[in-house]
């Protein structure tokens, strides 16, 4: 049987408060911010919510960042104690593929042809590593998943630092989303 929160019954009296929580919450970046020489992840300002106790929610998003080849990017997220689920981010591997004199591809050989897709699902309470390609060439990641809180809830988010230290920038865009929908 589908999932749906809140599970409404004949009757029952429409509130404010009601259809908003039925609504789905988006937490968008309205500010660049940049990070350098850490490998510290950090909540993002932005890009964070706040989950009921013994809830359910699936998100996806979109994460507009820039980075040194050398640093990349990893992004987490900070959850209540207690939080289950999995997520998946598609963006750029850190594994470059090349091209050949027979028009295929190369895996896991340095070239500029480009670079690795990223799709293996992850534990909301892991993080993942994704390719920078130098300051000047922003890149994206697409998230979705599932975060099932226990009965703790509180703020969650999306977390991020460099993956290795360097003096340059690694920068998450303005306009950088995450849509959350509770469903149960």
């Amino acid at each position: 049987m589908p999932e749906a929160y809140p599970n409404l019954v004949a009757g029952q009296r429409l509130t404010a408060s009601l259809l908003r929580s039925m609504q789905p919450q988006v937490a968008r970046k309205t500010a660049d911010t940049s990070l350098l020489a850490t490998t510290t992840q950090t909540l993002d300002p932005h890009i964070q919510f706040t989950a009921e106790a013994n809830s359910v929610y699936v998100f996806d998003g979109w994460i507009a960042y820039d980075s040194d080849n050398g640093a990349d990017i990893v992004l987490g997220f900070s959850t209540p104690s207690g939080t289950k689920g999995k997520w998946v981010g598609y963006g750029t591997g850190t594994t470059v593929i090349s091209g050949t004199s027979g028009g295929g591809t190369q895996q896991n050989a340095v070239s500029t042809w480009g670079y690795t897709l990223r799709v293996e699902y992850t534990d909301i309470t892991a993080a993942r590593t994704f390719g920078g390609l130098n300051v000047g060439n922003p890149e994206s990641i697409y998230l979705y998943g599932t975060c099932r809180f226990g009965p703790t809830g509180g703020t969650w988010g999306l977390t991020w630092a460099q993956a290795v230290s360097t003096a340059s920038n690694t920068t998450v865009y303005t306009d950088s989303w995450l849509k959350a929908q509770r469903i149960a």
